[in-house]
């Protein structure tokens, strides 16, 4: 009996007062426009609003219309943008950055698996250790970043993955291999081997050797995590890596994990922009990380 464009129209016509007003809003001519009023009033078997007055004054019936309307209105326009979104969001763009050279063992599996559920999210991703990522993010030149650093911009939405913790990796030949925990000063006469990242960009170094004001012998750098295991295998090193990542390395016997300090726990997040936080693509792309990670790498905490 009561149809949305009814509503649409006594909306106007208590926004603009007039039904001159409410006709040039909707398009309508005056005509139409009485018609419909005059229908709606035959249906419901009473009047709208006391002719003849300015600004209109509403009926009993027409304040339940209103109420109504009040109601009905703006749950009908979110539901319509939220499909439009959706229809957006069915063929958006994922160009992603990645701060974290092991994230690779998780993220591959990811991606195949988000794939299967958005084909038509365009996928491209990128180390983000050559440049500045989250500048990067923010300029619209990539969509989301993996890192665990937070840069604290307004503009930027950092969505919690999970939490890991990072252990030194040494030899099983290693006097480290026979410490219960591994203090900064430790690592004074030891070879750090790494990622081929900056220094300072390295967690190890800044929640754990800068704080102490201690620094290794020498660096060397190795471009992939079995290599680095490898490396620290042969005795060329000390590694900091992720639990997860070593974990079948030191359940085969190949290196000895042992906990930094108490303990370094550090927590990977996705960033994208604040704006674009809520996209269901994204969304479904931080819900598909997640259950990927939870199922397959050992260690970590949830968010």
């Amino acid at each position: 009996m009561i149809e949305i464009k009814h509503l649409r129209t006594l909306s106007v016509l208590r926004d603009t007062g007039s039904l001159t007003a409410t006709a040039n809003t909707l398009c309508l001519t005056q005509s139409a426009l009485s018609h419909q009023l005059k229908d709606l009033e035959q249906r419901i078997g009473g009047q709208l609003f006391l002719r003849k007055t300015r600004p209109v004054k509403f009926t009993s019936e027409g304040e339940i219309l209103l109420r109504l309307a009040n109601d009905i209105l703006p749950r009908l326009a979110k539901a319509e943008h939220e499909l439009a979104s959706l229809k957006e969001d069915i063929n958006g763009r994922l160009h992603m950055a990645i701060e974290c050279h092991s994230c690779f063992q998780w993220l591959m599996p990811a991606l195949k698996e988000y794939q299967v559920h958005w084909p038509s999210v365009t996928l491209d991703f990128s180390s983000g250790f050559g440049f500045e990522p989250i500048p990067a993010l923010a300029a619209g030149e990539l969509d989301l970043v993996i890192t665990s650093d937070i840069q604290q911009r307004n503009e930027i939405h950092y969505e919690p993955l999970f939490d890991f913790e990072m252990r030194l990796v040494v030899s099983p030949q290693s006097p480290l291999a026979d410490k219960a925990v591994i203090e900064p000063e430790d690592l004074l006469e030891h070879t750090m081997l790494s990622y081929p990242v900056q220094k300072n960009r390295l967690d190890v170094v800044k929640h754990f050797l800068q704080p102490a004001g201690i620094e290794p012998k020498a660096w060397k750098q190795a471009d992939n995590t079995l290599m680095l295991v490898q490396m620290v295998s042969a005795g060329l090193g000390v590694a900091a890596l992720p639990n997860w990542a070593i974990h079948d390395f030191a359940r085969q016997g190949l290196i000895v994990s042992k906990p930094l300090g108490k303990g370094l726990w550090r927590r990977l997040f996705a960033a994208v922009r604040a704006s674009e936080q809520d996209r269901h693509y994204l969304k479904a792309f931080f819900a598909t990380a997640r259950q990927q990670c939870q199922t397959h790498l050992e260690g970590i905490k949830a968010a």
